[in-house]
């Protein structure tokens, strides 16, 4: 009884240590932020990602979708190594190039209903586009490290689970460019705000 009473504690204590080592493996702090422009509709849809984070990356898997004639939604970011899926909700058939240096493919006689996944294994900007239809366009913004995000349509974003550190913080837009070099300092269980600028 001794032996069996010595043995549970044994295993507790261990599946406790172990427990507590994964959740600190996966602690880390929240940045949160904002768009600073003097063009306040593009603040919406910017993708904002840190540079040089020392970090395992962890891919994403994703959907973008054809809905009258609009890829929804217009800007995605996703960390190298993520697959995308493209389906059709269209009654059209539907095809989705890219000519970016990123990411090259041409995903044609897409038909209702149907999908096509694609895994995105180079970081950069990758323009989509419809053959047919001029007026279609969207964007993948493939990032280094899973410590990105798309802004809202007011310019706030926030990017979670942020291994502690200090760390360049920038961002891509359609019709903004960052400017000067922002940084950021991450500490555990901490939010950290921080304001980009950004203009034409």
């Amino acid at each position: 009884m001794i032996k069996t009473t010595t043995r549970f504690i044994k295993t507790a204590f261990l599946m406790t240590s172990f427990g507590f080592i994964t959740s600190n493996a996966f602690c880390g702090g929240t940045i949160t932020g904002i768009i600073d422009t003097n063009m306040p509709k593009y603040k919406g849809d910017a993708v904002v990602f840190l540079v040089g984070v020392k970090a395992p990356v962890v891919p994403k898997h994703t959907t973008i979708e054809q809905q009258s004639l609009t890829f929804v939604p217009k800007v995605t970011t996703i960390p190298v190594g993520s697959t995308v899926v493209f389906k059709n909700n269209d009654k059209l058939y539907c095809n989705v190039i890219s000519n970016s240096s990123a990411k090259k493919f041409n995903v044609d006689k897409l038909e209702q209903g149907s999908t096509k996944k694609l895994t995105f294994e180079k970081s950069g900007i990758v323009h989509l586009l419809n053959k047919a239809h001029a007026e279609m366009s969207a964007w993948v913004i493939v990032t280094k490290n899973q410590y990105a995000a798309v802004t809202e349509h007011d310019g706030k974003f926030t990017i979670p689970n942020v291994p502690a550190g200090t760390y360049e913080i920038t961002a891509w837009s359609e019709k903004l460019k960052p400017q000067g070099k922002t940084t950021v300092t991450v500490a555990e269980g901490k939010t950290a705000p921080v304001v980009l600028k950004m203009a034409i």
